[in-house]
């Protein structure tokens, strides 16, 4: 994918999408997603943007100086690879693209979606697809991951390192509402609707944090008493989630512990390289990505599976308000895992270029034949 940055770029009557491939293997799998968008005849429009360990090792950028603001007046939506490159020790392009859009964007929801394609690719035994879907929404702008706190005395025996744990009533109240609407708007695969809400947090140890989440989850669950209200600790959901993932609908929760129990929740599903996500801020210009990372190891050889960042392209689209050109790409990707027209890592024995290049004439096959 030739990558160039637009000087002039204004919203027009198409969606218009802001690419960032980034680094490793987000250069190999999304290019393959762009070309399964193309593929639906979506009504969008691509600016793409060379926002990388490359470009920051040339000429020392990790964002422009308007580049968010530019992101947010100018796009409907951004479609994100992975960052990170052993080049860049100090990961200072990632923390300043990825984090930085996440928290000035102010993108506070970040939905991961949890679906089993197929029976082969679940570890555990006796789950077949309609036992895995389930939602994981995240708070994505506080927590842990703000880097409030600091380091004393560093590397000497008196050394003293805080990371603070920040969270707003603002912030855990609007997260929730967003899980419970989420779930009053949304269904699973099969069509049915979805109907419970588990809030997961470490509360009998985190009282202060895990009090503010308790009442406020108290408070908003109140207000939807048609959803049922749950939650469990972090750890026990972790051991529920291995035990039987069927009892899932909608889990909240906050920024740390929605990060380490999706990539748990990816396991289920076949791995990182099938996981989708929305970083989503309503009627805001959101980022999508797949939840793997940029895997410096495997890269540029071809062996990437690209279906996370094509399953989050449709996820993107759908969040557009272009569904049935969603609904064609989950088909399609769906199609080709049973026919294994997939990469190693899930039973398959073709590239990353040639199973994008699957679902994509796949895809473009569907749209002649409506």
């Amino acid at each position: 994918m030739e990558l160039k940055e637009p000087s002039v770029s204004t919203k027009t009557s198409r969606k218009r999408i802001a690419i960032i491939p980034g680094d490793g293997i987000g250069q190999e799998v999304i290019p393959q997603a762009v070309n399964v968008i193309r593929a639906t005849g979506a009504p969008v429009e691509f600016g793409e943007f060379d926002w990388s360990a490359d470009r920051y090792l040339r000429d020392h950028t990790t964002v422009p100086a308007d580049g968010f603001a530019m992101l947010a007046r100018d796009f409907d939506a951004v479609l994100v690879g992975a960052f990170g490159d052993p080049r860049v020790p100090t990961n200072i392009h990632a923390k300043e693209i990825l984090l930085g859009m996440r928290f000035k964007m102010d993108l506070y929801a970040n939905v991961r979606p949890v679906r089993l394609l197929d029976t082969a690719l679940c570890p555990l035994k006796g789950v077949e697809p309609k036992d895995l879907d389930f939602v994981v929404i995240r708070e994505n702008t506080e927590g842990t991951y703000t880097d409030a706190g600091g380091v004393f005395k560093q590397d000497t025996p008196d050394e003293i390192a805080t990371q603070e744990d920040i969270n707003t009533r603002k912030g855990v109240e609007r997260i929730l509402r967003y899980a419970f609407e989420y779930c009053e708007r949304s269904k699973k695969l099969d069509g049915s609707p979805r109907n419970k809400v588990l809030m997961c947090d470490k509360s009998n140890a985190m009282t202060h944090a895990g009090g503010l989440w308790q009442r406020t989850f108290k408070q908003v669950s109140g207000e939807h008493p048609q959803i049922t209200a749950q939650h469990m600790y972090v750890d026990a959901l972790c051991m529920q989630m291995v035990r039987d993932p069927r009892q899932f609908d909608v889990i909240v929760t906050n920024n740390m512990f929605g990060d380490i129990i999706t990539d748990l929740a990816a396991g289920l599903q076949g791995g990182l390289g099938m996981a989708a996500s929305g970083n989503i801020h309503p009627g805001k210009t959101s980022m999508f990505e797949p939840v793997h990372g940029s895997a410096p190891p495997i890269a540029g050889k071809n062996v990437a599976n690209p279906f996370g960042a094509i399953l989050t392209a449709a996820m993107m689209l759908g969040h557009l308000g272009l569904t049935k050109e969603a609904e064609k790409i989950d088909a399609a990707v769906l199609e080709a895992v049973h026919q294994k027209k997939t990469t190693q890592d899930i039973g398959g024995t073709v590239g990353t270029r040639e199973a994008g290049t699957w679902v994509a004439e796949r895809v473009a096959k569907h749209v002649l034949s409506s």
